[in-house]
């Protein structure tokens, strides 16, 4: 017999990409660290030094279309997310490859909806929904919108760890 909690995993699971599902199942074990949310991105090195150098070369354009399928989040709101035009996403989706700088904004996104995600134990839609919606711990701002920038990203970790601990804004 499953449990309310038990259901409601099984149910969130069910609704996940594999990548989501590969995302949970690493926090649950406690491994393989602190860059977790790589998979979100369709990556498999975890090693922060590895990880600065596949930014410095810049990822690969399907690293954005796997986290948008992860994601789940219309066009328009992913290219505001990781603040690259749309031309200039048509134009990376022809080089194959992004800069580095949005590369590392990229991971910066996968971060957050991992930190999301974990928030609301692997539901994917409240995850994007709360990252959505105005939070009246962020002064009413919409998280997704301060996500653009490394202040703002910090900011909404903040918060996402006071959630954690019980204290509510």
């Amino acid at each position: 017999m499953t449990t309310r909690a038990e259901s409601a995993t099984l149910h969130h699971e069910e609704a996940a990409t594999p990548d989501i599902t590969k995302f949970l199942h690493f926090l649950r074990s406690g491994s393989p660290g602190p860059n977790t949310h790589v998979v979100l991105l369709g990556l498999e090195t975890f090693d922060s030094g590895e990880l600065l150098r596949s930014i410095e070369r810049g990822f690969r354009y399907r690293t954005f279309e796997r986290f948008t399928r992860n994601l789940s989040l219309p066009f328009e709101s992913m290219t505001a997310l990781i603040n690259v035009p749309r031309r200039t996403l048509t134009r990376r989706k022809q080089e194959g490859r992004f800069l580095p700088d949005e590369s590392d904004r990229l991971l910066r996104a996968s971060r957050l909806y991992g930190k999301a995600l974990e928030l609301f134990e692997g539901d994917r839609e409240a995850a994007t929904h709360w990252l959505t919606t105005p939070q009246v711990g962020l002064a009413g701002a919409v998280p997704i919108a301060l996500a653009r920038t490394e202040l703002g990203a910090r900011e909404i970790e903040t918060l996402i760890e006071r959630l954690e601990h019980g204290v509510f804004p």
